[in-house]
């Protein structure tokens, strides 16, 4: 199959890409790397900086876009897979479909209309990035996201590809949850995949390692900003048992090798369930202070292995579980261990290019 991959987050779609390939696909992947992240591609579409940054990408996909034609399956990263307005992005969508290319994939895989409208208005969730219990979060970045997404062009485009596109994939059980409803037909859910290296070796120290990744512009909105508190409030209390690294804004490589060496990460705090950067974290044998709730195994089907020290969105939970991890380090290889084999068992880059391969094939029938 020839297959076009529009967009990145986090690695999702130049992961598959390489999954794809190994399994004889000719793929090519379109992104801005998922800006300071860097994530591989073949057309660079990251948009510069300043006033004519969109003019600039804007002819760049005027010249892309002829051959951007002709491939068996086009799958969209999110909505707004380009650094551009949402009527500008449109054209781009209306030529693609024009452009003889046979079937189309929209990725539910973050930030996005169903995800916003779903969690603000049905609020199926007992807490997201957007509501806790029955209230709605009022922090800046839930407040602009509303706003971006609620009444607007966004809104629109995303439900024209939605409505448009012969298959939805959803990556977390969160994302399952906002669009299965509105399109149960079309709605598959397929993890995400990492591309696992060796087995670590997993070692222990007299501290407790504890890892997190600060992203300064989305820090409130994923709660990390209350996970570094209690972090480093822990580490205050026990200076002799915790030790805590933090990564701010740093590229995907860096990122990788900084991690290395730590028992646990702490990420996506109103989340059910971990994203690629603690999947990633997990691969490498650090525990998941994070989102581990019970729908998270059930729709892997997991029933034995949860090694997720699952916490509930506020400070005292972050400071029990990272408190339970320092009084009981005799769990800590265990865990460990256990983290590389959940990621091994259902997120091993092969087999779920494997479930992309499948779809495809299903689609083209």
């Amino acid at each position: 199959m020839r297959i076009l991959l529009l967009g990145e987050y986090s690695n999702v779609h130049a992961t598959l890409a390489k999954g794809l390939r190994q399994l004889g696909h000719d793929v090519t992947v379109a992104s801005n790397g998922d800006f300071w992240k860097d994530y591989p591609r073949d057309i660079d579409l990251n948009r510069r900086e300043g006033r004519l940054g969109g003019v600039r990408l804007m002819l760049r996909m005027r010249r892309e876009l002829p051959k951007m034609r002709d491939y068996d399956i086009v799958q969209f990263i999110n909505p707004m897979f380009l650094e551009l307005k949402a009527e500008r992005i449109e054209a781009v969508y209306e030529q693609l479909r024009r452009n003889g290319n046979k079937r189309f994939v929209l990725g539910a895989y973050g930030m996005d209309y169903y995800w916003v409208n779903t969690c603000c208005e049905e609020k199926p969730l007992r807490y997201s990035d957007f509501n806790i219990g029955s209230e709605l979060r009022t922090n800046a970045d839930a407040l602009r996201e509303r706003k971006d997404w609620l009444g607007t062009a966004k809104q629109r485009l995303n439900e024209r590809m939605a409505r448009e596109a012969d298959a939805i994939v959803a990556g977390l059980y969160e994302y399952y949850v906002c669009y299965h409803p509105v399109f149960p037909g079309k709605t598959s859910f397929i993890p995400f995949g990492i591309e696992l290296g060796e087995t670590p070796e997993i070692t222990t120290s007299a501290k407790l390692r504890l890892f997190i990744g600060i992203n300064k512009t989305r820090s409130e909105y994923k709660g990390t900003d209350i996970m570094l508190r209690a972090a480093k409030d822990v580490e205050a209390r026990y200076p002799d048992r915790v030790e805590l690294k933090i990564a701010e804004s740093v590229p995907f490589d860096e990122y990788k090798e900084m991690m290395k060496g730590s028992d646990a990460i702490l990420d996506q705090l109103y989340s059910y369930t971990p994203s690629m950067n603690p999947l990633q974290a997990m691969s490498q044998g650090l525990i998941c202070v994070g989102g581990g709730e019970p729908e998270n195994y059930e729709i892997l089907g997991e029933t034995e292995l949860k090694p997720i020290v699952n916490v509930e969105p506020e400070y005292e939970s972050v400071v029990s579980a990272l408190e339970w991890l320092v009084m009981h380090p005799e769990r800590i290889a265990e865990m460990r261990r256990q983290s590389v084999e959940y990621v091994r068992k259902h997120h091993e880059m092969m087999k779920v290019a494997g479930e992309y391969e499948k779809l495809y094939e299903e689609l083209l029938k």
